[in-house]
């Protein structure tokens, strides 16, 4: 079961670097990231959005080694790793949910939350 949460998981990360691919590429979707303060965002947050797609993909590698998806890292430190990504995306919830961005806040706050809770998923497995 850990590994279907893994998989949801990774789903929602290529959803999420899908849409950053769009803000990266200067599509006018700012206002549902970063604050919502730019339709089109600008070149400092384009680039951070093209950063997050590396990260998300990371994310996803170690939650789904965590989940004994994939073997692909060594050492058995991912279990652990899934509580903080857990922590990291509870985080992510806070900070959606106060954005001044009304799109950001109902857009952004239940896909931190799924995420953060299917982190908590695979790391009671793991």
């Amino acid at each position: 079961m850990t590994g279907a949460f893994a998989l949801a998981a990774t789903a929602i990360l290529l959803g999420l670097s899908c849409f950053q691919a769009q803000l990266a590429a200067g599509r006018p979707l700012g206002r549902f990231a970063w604050g919502g303060a730019h339709e089109i965002l600008p070149p400092k947050l384009r680039v951070a959005s093209a950063l997050s797609i590396a990260l998300y993909g990371a994310i996803a590698l170690v939650l789904l080694d965590a989940a004994d998806v994939v073997d692909a890292l060594r050492g058995s430190w991912t279990g652990t790793a899934a509580w903080v990504l857990a922590g990291f995306f509870l985080l992510g919830v806070a900070m959606n949910a106060a954005s001044p961005s009304r799109d950001e806040r109902r857009t952004g706050t239940p896909v931190a939350l799924a995420l953060c809770l299917l982190c908590v998923a695979v790391a009671v497995e793991a």
